[in-house]
């Protein structure tokens, strides 16, 4: 039997997303369920003095308007909820969009349309929403979950001022937006004292907690959160936001069912986003281009009820042999909505280091790849991250770079060159899984994981098949219900180094234990074979020596006459993944056009489960680096602190057309560091943190010109 993990398994689940049959969180009908829509704060900062709902109630289909008077009081939650306050608790307003009331109609139409009759009247405080405006209250935050905001390692300062080479350069990028085609929703149902939330989570165990401690209920089982497909989270959907403890507070009150859906405009406001950031950068080096000192100074916003800071710089610390660095990530309290994590949350920082060094590159004269490799620390044993060097350049070309600005054309286009290293950390979470084994002889796994875009359904169905020893389709596997054994939020690169061992687990211990039965039962044609001496392929049983003994899974628990249910748990340890992304841009100067045409990416991620989806996630990753470095930019208005671009027509994202060819190549070695997750490491995250940072020095090979401030939008060339 061909082994079934590290192959290229097409999507289990791709049916019925196709057909439409897969029921997404707002999918749920549910009988006399009422619909919810927020109204919003239009002003930043400041206090309610009056709501009118008059009008709101007489519209017709209304049920009720919610406000800070009707509201219980909820309990602040610990993280993952992110803010420091609920709304619609009080009349103070924290930032633009704020919820400050909630209706509650028979139809979507009637409560939106009532939510616009509600009126508010505020007495408004000047708003500070600029980080430009207040670099000056920069201060180093208190540790964020149990992380320093500073490090030291070495005298950064001092061997900076020693340094035959120093490289110094600021770099900024702006605010930007998760825009997962699925909206947030949520769904409240209750009966009795108990609540099952219908969620568009990344962790329906994380949101089980949060909901439980804002409502004050001990017992966990009272509370139920169902999200077996993600239309897309991207960190948005990780924490828990107001709208949800919201809407079942709604429901409650109103003794129904309460859908909601936040609509285009309330996500800029509603949920979280990449902070605006600024970094100092100052390198010191060698004239071999070997890093003497590293001191590292970024700002980023934060919100005035709390201090997260979520755009880290785990690379400045950990990817390269450096004496010396101080690293200080500060925080500027603004009159925005809270921050949170998003895709690859390091690329802030990330950027400015892999543009660095390719200054540094040409200040010393050595090739960029070359520096980087003079450079290398390995992270742990297993690490190849010098091989994706190799393969990445290989495959690239690179040898046939021109390193001189300005020295490559095609036609009237300058063509570019650049390459960065990638980078990102990966957790690992404490999950459990339960494999039943009916008496048809099919699996069924279940583990309260989630499926979130990127092949969770597909690459557990394959562990617990290679696991039990039986065709893929003998294996049917359900996500994303807290009814369902306890599992890993799927945020942080940590769902496959968290779940893939308890599955595997609970796969070979159910394939055991039915060696076991075959072996011991008198009407089995292996009764009295060694266990040991027993092969398990596609789901049959043999005799190593006889394979004339044979039984089947079907034949075994039939005569069993009852299912078997085994557990699985298999704890892992967090770590790191890296690679090399090779980017060729085409750019013709008098009309400052620009394109990505060509991307090469090469990593070291362990083994690879599942070739075809980890193709998808190299993809997926270079595409939201496309949108960082040359599109996204939520553009707040200074006066209001109102998201004037607040949907896809005004705030830019790639599309298919705006993504090159990707080859995406793997070094696929098992990490015996990760070896209950079958030697594979959380690798999600890692493809696009280098690609900003490559493209602007791609930039810089085609033209001359260093960018350090994302977007490289047209203006800029000109």
């Amino acid at each position: 039997m061909t082994e079934l993990v590290g192959q290229g398994v097409e999507r289990v689940d791709g049916r019925v997303k196709v057909t439409g049959a897969a029921r997404y969180a707002a999918d749920n009908e549910l009988t006399d369920a009422l619909h919810g829509f927020m109204v919003m704060s239009t002003i930043a900062r400041g206090e309610i003095l009056e709501i009118d709902s008059r009008a709101a109630l007489a519209h017709p289909g209304v049920v009720a308007v919610y406000t800070h008077r009707d509201m219980r009081r909820f309990t602040v939650p610990a993280f993952p909820y992110t803010k420091g306050f609920v709304p619609i608790q009080d009349t103070r307003i924290h930032h633009n969009g704020q919820p400050v009331a909630y209706v509650v109609a028979e139809t979507l139409e009637q409560a939106q349309e009532a939510a616009n009759l509600v009126r508010v009247r505020y007495r408004a405080e000047e708003a500070v929403v600029r980080l430009a405006d207040a670099m000056d209250e920069a201060f180093l935050p208190p540790a964020f979950r149990e992380r320093e905001n500073e490090y030291v390692r070495g005298d950064a300062e001092a061997a900076l001022g020693q340094a035959p080479v120093r490289i110094e350069g600021s770099y900024s990028s702006p605010v930007q937006h998760h825009n997962p085609i699925e909206p947030h929703t949520t769904t409240a149902v209750w009966k009795d004292d108990e609540l099952t939330l219908y969620e568009s989570a990344q962790g329906v165990v994380f949101t089980r907690m949060i909901v439980s401690q804002a409502f004050g209920i001990t017992d966990l089982t009272k509370v139920r959160v169902v999200s077996p497909y993600l239309g897309g989270g991207f960190g948005a959907k990780g924490p828990v936001y107001p709208h949800t403890l919201l809407t079942a507070e709604a429901a409650r009150l109103v003794g129904r069912p309460v859908k909601l859906v936040l609509s285009r405009a309330q996500m800029y406001t509603s949920n979280g986003h990449r902070s605006e950031f600024s970094r100092r950068l100052r390198v010191g080096a060698t004239r071999q281009g070997v890093l003497t000192a590293i001191v590292d100074t970024s700002t980023q916003q934060l919100s005035r009820t709390e201090n997260g800071v979520y755009n880290s710089s785990d690379s400045t610390i950990n990817l390269y042999t450096c004496p010396n660095v101080h690293v200080r990530q500060m925080g500027v309290k603004l009159d925005l909505h809270t921050s949170s994590y998003m895709r690859s949350p390091e690329t802030t920082a990330h950027f400015a280091l892999e543009t660095a060094l390719d200054e540094l590159s040409y200040e010393v004269g050595i090739d960029p790849v070359e520096v980087r490799v003079r450079n290398h620390t390995t992270i742990d044993p297993s690490d190849h991250l010098l091989e994706c060097y190799r393969m990445g350049a290989e495959a690239f070309g690179w040898e046939r770079r021109d390193p001189r600005p300005g020295s490559m054309r095609l036609g009237d286009e300058y063509v570019g060159w650049g390459m960065a290293t990638e980078f990102h950390s990966f957790n690992s979470i404490e999950s459990f899984a339960s494999l039943t084994v009916g008496l048809d002889g099919r699996a069924t796994l279940r583990t309260a994981s989630q499926e979130i875009g990127t092949g969770t359904y597909t690459v557990l169905t394959q562990v617990a098949a290679d696991g039990l020893g039986v065709p893929l389709g003998h294996v049917t596997t359900l996500l994303g219900d807290t009814e369902f054994p306890r599992a890993s939020i799927s945020a942080g690169s940590s769902t496959m180094p968290s779940v893939v061992g308890p599955v595997d687990q609970a796969a070979r211990t159910a394939r055991d234990t039915v060696v076991r039965l075959a072996v011991a039962d008198p009407h089995s044609d292996l009764y009295g074979v060694p266990a040991e001496e027993v092969v398990v392929e596609d789901g049959r049983l043999y005799a190593r020596g006889d394979r004339r003994r044979r039984d089947t899974f079907r034949g075994i628990m039939r005569r069993r006459g009852s299912v078997l249910e085994v557990q699985g748990e298999r704890r892992n340890v967090p770590g790191h993944t890296s690679g090399a992304v090779f980017v060729e841009v085409r750019i013709r100067p008098r009309i400052g056009a620009l394109r990505v045409s060509r991307v090469v990416a090469a990593y070291d991620v362990g083994r690879v489960l599942n070739r075809r989806t980890a193709r998808g996630q190299v993809i997926g990753g270079v595409t939201w680096g496309l949108g960082f470095a040359l599109m996204e930019h939520t553009v707040v208005d200074p006066h209001t602190a109102r998201v004037v671009n607040p949907n896809l027509s005004a705030y830019l994202v790639p599309v298919c057309a705006d993504v090159p060819s990707v080859e995406a190549l793997f070094v696929d070695r098992a990490d015996d560091n990760h070896k209950p997750s079958l030697g594979a490491r959380g690798f999600g995250e890692t493809p696009g943190t280098g690609v900003p940072a490559a493209i602007g020095n791609a930039i810089y090979h085609a033209t001359g010109l260093r960018l350090r401030d994302v977007p490289f939008t047209r203006d800029k060339f000109l």
